[in-house]
């Protein structure tokens, strides 16, 4: 079984990149970010005929997620618990085949400081307390997503320039290191624990020298873990033409 995420940086204006993508890679699940558009106008007749039924939890113009699945998925939540009047699309989890799955799209956090990163430590906090209740359930889950942010210096070409940035902050960092400590496995750094690896560039010039952002992760539960054979990013698509800023990254589970 393969499971993607991609943030797509507006769903409609990328739906060419986003249709050739699928069929190359051929996700069983792809999780969708920054899809910028509402229910009614998200592409779901275009992505059916892909192959792909589509779960929305949109937003106008901003944020918004997504989960494409080849077989029927059940919805289980939208958002987060804790702030009922947050009415930011960042959330939306459903089970697909027996897997919970989650896509996910944390806030940037920028200019820091200030109401943003305040906004994005609140959040990650909420995030983080839903997070525990599914490793507590003791279900293979997959937390899939642009989590906004760059756990290590390793995980960055340039993270001098950087340093002031939201996804680089002590308080980032140190929430994404709770998140861990729950139990989950992060794909890429489990299986590739010393490679250099991006997935976020940008601009073309940055693509093109290879200086990126690895913020877009897919998190194993320990039942999840167990079942994790590869990993991969496809990031030949951020050169293509008029790609999304961040390039695809997937999983295949046993």
């Amino acid at each position: 079984m393969k499971i993607a995420t991609f943030n797509v940086n507006g769903v409609n204006g990328r739906l060419p990149r986003l249709i050739e993508w699928l069929a190359e890679a051929q996700p069983d699940v792809a999780c969708l970010q920054e899809i910028k558009t509402v229910e009614e106008r998200f592409p779901a007749a275009a992505l059916a005929d892909a192959g792909y039924r589509s779960v929305v939890h949109g937003q106008r113009s901003h944020h918004g997620v997504a989960i494409l699945s080849r077989s029927a998925a059940k919805e289980r939540r939208r958002g987060i618990p804790g702030n009922e009047d947050d009415r930011e699309a960042r959330y939306l989890e459903a089970e697909v085949d027996g897997l919970i799955v989650a896509s996910v799209y944390l806030p940037n956090g920028n200019p820091q400081p200030g109401p943003r990163f305040d906004y994005k430590l609140a959040w990650f906090e909420r995030f983080n307390a839903h997070a525990a209740s599914l490793v507590d359930a003791r279900k293979p889950v997959i937390l899939a997503g642009d989590f906004n942010v760059v756990p290590t210096n390793s995980d960055i070409y340039n993270w001098w320039l950087w340093q002031w940035d939201a996804v680089l902050q002590p308080q980032t960092r140190a929430a994404y290191e709770r998140l861990l400590s729950q139990g989950w496995t992060d794909a890429t750094r489990h299986l590739h624990p010393d490679e250099r690896i991006y997935t976020y560039w940008v601009n073309a010039s940055a693509y093109e020298r290879n200086r990126g952002f690895r913020m877009d992760f897919l998190l194993c539960s320990p039942a999840a873990k167990k079942r994790l054979a590869a990993t991969g990013v496809d990031h030949p698509h951020r050169g293509r033409e008029k790609p999304s800023d961040h390039a695809p990254v997937w999983i295949e589970l046993d």
